[in-house]
């Protein structure tokens, strides 16, 4: 349980979160560090319930979770991740990753948090209001719907995500959220060249181009992990994303 670890344990959990996160070339003020906390046993407490995270150890949440969310910052550019009016969405959310943590780290960007489950949406809505963080919108429905909603198409500087799915099947669920000169960026792992190979279609048709496959290698992590960003060059054919479960069911291939 979360509140089984005495506080000096908790403290000194985050003062190597806040050591890992200074390797990624920002800061972990006090005030952020109690909200990691707080979202941590939050987490936790919900987890039976709403089937949030296999991983449950403190340490491992801080670097499977929080750090690795928090490396998505590194495909921001300095003026979107300073301006109040960056708008971010994070497409399939889950228990908060990465949107959460890298609002909390940079503050300014306004969040949208997209699941399609009840019981994790319901969640998110509870941790946000006990983080106290402001400019953050829950939406609980399918992206494949969303998207062709007139006030989430197209209207989003950037676009994240850390679901486990195809980059073929992710950039059409995605791009069609992002704006004309905004970029769309998807946390992987494992052998990329196929995947980034079998997606290129899907990129062009929906608007994208492929600008950058950051590796991420950290000793917080067991493997490499990279951050592959798709810049958005025109507006996304409106019969895109098609209806729920097609674009992993039948992605958009050569």
């Amino acid at each position: 349980m979360a509140n089984s670890r005495t506080p000096s344990q908790r403290s000194q959990g985050m003062v190597e979160l806040a050591q890992w996160i200074g390797k990624l070339g920002m800061e972990l003020g006090p005030s952020q560090v109690e909200q990691f906390e707080l979202y941590y046993r939050e987490m936790m407490d919900w987890n039976e319930r709403a089937s949030l995270t296999a991983i449950t150890d403190h340490q491992e949440v801080q670097t499977k979770h929080f750090v690795d969310s928090a490396t998505v910052a590194l495909a921001l550019s300095g003026e979107e991740a300073r301006r109040s009016s960056t708008k971010i969405i994070d497409i399939g959310t889950g228990a908060g990753f990465p949107g959460l943590p890298l609002k909390i780290l940079l503050r300014q960007p306004r969040l949208t948090l997209l699941d399609s489950t009840a019981k994790k949406a319901a969640f998110l809505r509870h941790v946000v209001d006990k983080l106290k963080l402001s400019g953050v919108e829950i939406v609980n429905d399918r992206a494949e719907r969303v998207a062709h909603l007139p006030q989430y198409r197209e209207q989003f500087d950037v676009v994240v995500s850390r679901a486990v799915a195809p980059l073929a099947t992710l950039v059409e669920l995605a791009l069609p959220f992002c704006r004309l000169g905004g970029k769309f960026i998807a946390q992987k792992k494992g052998t990329l060249e196929q995947e980034t190979r079998e997606a290129r279609k899907a990129i062009e048709v929906l608007g994208g181009r492929l600008s950058e496959v950051r590796r991420i290698e950290m000793k917080a992590f067991r493997d490499v992990r990279y951050l592959v960003v798709v810049g958005k060059v025109s507006p996304t054919p409106q019969k895109y994303p098609r209806r729920p479960g097609m674009p992993g069911k039948r992605p958009i291939h050569e």
